[in-house]
This record gives structure tokens, C-alpha cells and sequence, in this order.
């Protein structure tokens, strides 16, 4: 009776230990993808937000692997202060919106190794059709001639990567 009482006990907490490693420990079922991860983080609220008017979620929370250049909240401030438009006016011309989000998404996981070990100046080609470039100093540069910087990166996804740049990248004119 007292060892079956102790195998009950221990299938018990086996069963109940299994769901906690399985969820702390790195499987891919448990990772956000990439609009998971930045809904998550309050530095990148608008660009989530500019994600969802645009209706790009369902592709970025696709199979992937993407890189994005995710400007942080600040980038936007200071783009929209740069364009004279308020958050509402830019969140309503999807157009416009899908044009400068895509330009910031490239196709494939680069983690900064991968950014760093590009040949300088690298040309990085967009899901949008533009290309930037990218420096020794790793700043980028639009093409509207507009620097960014990489201020944080590798947040790794499920579908890709995340780097935070300091600039909203905008695409070619017209």
C-alpha cells in the first residue's frame, strides 16, 4: 500500500512538473513570433499598432524567418513630428503605412553577427522592394539618406529576429 501510495505521488508530480519545464524550456511552440514578441514590449507599442491598421499581423506572425529593423516608440515620435502628421493620420493611410513597414522587414533571420559579417557598406535588400544599406558602424542608412542606428538586437522569435533602430527607415519617394 505505502509503495503504491508512492508511485501515484510521484506519476502526480511528474504529470505536474512535465507542463512547467516544457513551458520554461525553449520549444518552438512556446516562442512568440515576431508581432508576439513586440506586442510584448511596451518600447515598440506604435509600431504594433501601425502593424495592426496596415494589416500586416498575419504575415509577420507567419511562417518566416524575417528580420525586422522594429523602430522604437521614440522613432515614431520624432518621424511624426518630422512629417507634421499626428499618429491618427499616419495610422490611416495604409498605403503609406505598409510601404514604410515593409521596407523595415528583410527576408531571413540575421542575427547582428550576421549584420556585422556583411561586407561594408552592405545593400540590404526589403520584402517592400527598396534596399537600404547598412555601414562599418552598423548604422543604416534609407533611402532618403536618413541614418539609423541599432540600439538593441537579436530578439530572437519563433519566425525571425528582432532589431530595435532609433529611426523610422523610409523608402524611396513616389
Amino acid at each position: 500500500m505505502n509503495l503504491q501510495r508512492r508511485s501515484i505521488l510521484l506519476a502526480l508530480g511528474v504529470g505536474a512538473t512535465l507542463p512547467l519545464l516544457q513551458a520554461c524550456g525553449g520549444g518552438d511552440d512556446h516562442e512568440p513570433t515576431i508581432v508576439g514578441l513586440a506586442a510584448g514590449d511596451s518600447r515598440f507599442s506604435i509600431l504594433v499598432e501601425a502593424v495592426t491598421a496596415a494589416g500586416l499581423v498575419d504575415t509577420l506572425n507567419g511562417a518566416g524567418p524575417f528580420t525586422v529593423f522594429a523602430p522604437t516608440n521614440d522613432a515614431f515620435v520624432a518621424l511624426l513630428g518630422e512629417l507634421g502628421l499626428s499618429k491618427e493620420a499616419l495610422l490611416a493611410d495604409t498605403a503609406l503605412l505598409t510601404s514604410v513597414l515593409t521596407y523595415h522587414v528583410v527576408s531571413g533571420a540575421l542575427q547582428a553577427k550576421d549584420v556585422q559579417a556583411l561586407p561594408k557598406p552592405a545593400t540590404v535588400a526589403t520584402v517592400q522592394g527598396a534596399a537600404f544599406t547598412v555601414d562599418a558602424e552598423l548604422a543604416i542608412t534609407d533611402a532618403r539618406g536618413r541614418k539609423s542606428q541599432l540600439v538593441i538586437t537579436d530578439l530572437i522569435a519563433r519566425n525571425g529576429v528582432i532589431h530595435a533602430i532609433d529611426k523610422v527607415l523610409l523608402p524611396p519617394a513616389g
